[in-house]
């Protein structure tokens, strides 16, 4: 993959066909996270586990995705990019058909470590090849690359559902088997792409390399950690807030299914916006939604529309800051990938956290204490938004001579 000719700087990073692909590879990454959780009882009966340690191998899924980040990460820039996304999806192949087939739990458990790991370096290379890749159009493009992560989320289940979960090792094979046609269209991703910094003299303004970029590094990683959390938060404890104020169980399932569907939409819907609106104003507007929407659900007879507000407005919280992190902070390279990390660990740690949250104050206060974190994260967006403004490196888009590094 590395053998070609290195490319002019105004080549394009993707080609059509490269571009196609990388959505695909969000579908199967999707696919994937939510592959797990259907095939619980499948998995409790084949190696005899009990729910927590059935629960073990999203957990583990998980620690290969934060891995995956921070080790492509270090890779990223020293070689082709191709060859970390050709790696990637090599690894999540085959820890996959491992997963399928592995003879006891643990050697599952190791094989979901190796997916995980592939997955990572997938989310991590994609977003960061997107974040820089597309010029002004990268929000939007992001917005769309998540939006089909989403599609994988969504399919996942319904597949796991229309088979049965006792067939759960075909699924994870046909998964693995997917990911080998996306290596032949990477010869389409362009190998080696300038830093957002490169032939950008304002990315060196000491004001940004000043004692505000840490606390602008937490504040960044704090929202993330914030809006992942409220994301799988309601994602968890929907269907248990819909049931305990009177809704039956199969309607609040299928309350929950319209917002992960609403998430998905609402990213596509960001795309177009994304292209007049800058991302400080999008993230601004989705914090507000969000919280509004979250106080709503405390009324039993708005709750199911109103966790449907909450998906709509969630969406485009992750792909549209990472254009920001880059023009806020485009020297500190590790931005993206400590964002990036930091969204899993938040996934993670939502359950316990909010759990205990709920234990204390009881199920009905499941959209108050969403609404209370969902307020942090607008205020976390206002200081960002105070703390960034008179030394953002890219505002959004003039006429200039840097016009060459976008792609024609």
């Amino acid at each position: 993959m590395s053998s070609s000719p290195r490319a002019r700087p105004d080549t394009p990073v993707f080609s059509p066909s490269a571009v196609v692909a990388s959505c695909v590879g969000f579908v199967l990454i999707g696919v994937l996270q939510a592959l797990y959780g259907p095939a619980i009882p499948a998995f409790r009966a084949e190696f005899g586990l009990s729910p927590s340690a059935a629960g073990l191998g999203l957990s583990a899924h998980f620690v290969g995705g934060v891995a995956g980040v921070l080790l492509f990460d270090r890779l990223f820039g020293r070689i082709g990019h191709r060859r970390i996304l050709g790696t990637s999806y090599l690894l999540m192949a085959i820890g996959a058909a491992g997963f399928a087939l592995a003879p006891n739990w643990p050697a599952a458990l190791g094989a979901a470590l190796l997916a995980g790991l592939g997955f990572g370096g997938i989310d991590y290379g994609l977003n960061q090849l997107f974040a820089v890749g597309f010029g002004r159009r990268s929000t939007a493009m992001l917005n769309i690359l998540h939006a089909h992560f989403g599609i994988g989320a969504i399919l996942s289940p319904a597949l796991i559902g229309a088979i049965g979960s006792t067939h759960y090792p075909a699924v994870f094979l046909a998964f693995a088997l997917a990911n080998l046609p996306l290596l032949w269209c990477l010869k389409g991703v362009r190998d080696h792409v300038p830093g957002p910094t490169d032939g950008n003299p304002a990315a060196g303004d000491p004001r940004v390399l000043g004692r505000s970029l840490g606390s602008v590094l937490g504040v960044f990683v704090t929202l993330y950690v914030l809006h992942v959390g409220i994301e799988a938060g309601v994602g968890g404890w929907e269907p248990t807030h819909l049931e305990t104020v009177g809704y039956g169980a199969g309607f609040a399932a299928t309350a929950t299914s319209v917002y992960w569907l609403m998430m998905t939409v609402g990213r596509f819907l960001t795309a177009p916006i994304a292209l007049r609106f800058s991302a400080q104003a999008i993230i601004t507007v989705s914090c507000a939604g969000m919280t509004v929407c979250l106080l709503l659900a405390s009324v039993p007879g708005l709750a199911p529309y109103a966790y449907a507000g909450v998906g709509l407005f969630i969406a485009p919280i992750f792909p549209t800051g990472l254009p920001w992190l880059n023009r806020a902070a485009p020297r500190a390279r590790r931005a993206g990938a400590l964002v990036i990390a930091a969204s899993m660990v938040g996934g993670v740690a939502a359950g316990p956290a909010l759990g205990k949250a709920i234990e204390m104050s009881g199920i009905r206060s499941v959209p108050l204490v969403l609404a209370g974190v969902s307020a942090l994260c607008l205020a976390a967006t206002l200081w960002l938004i105070r703390s960034t403004r008179n030394h953002d490196p890219a505002p959004v888009p003039r006429p200039s001579g840097r016009t060459s590094r976008r792609p024609q």
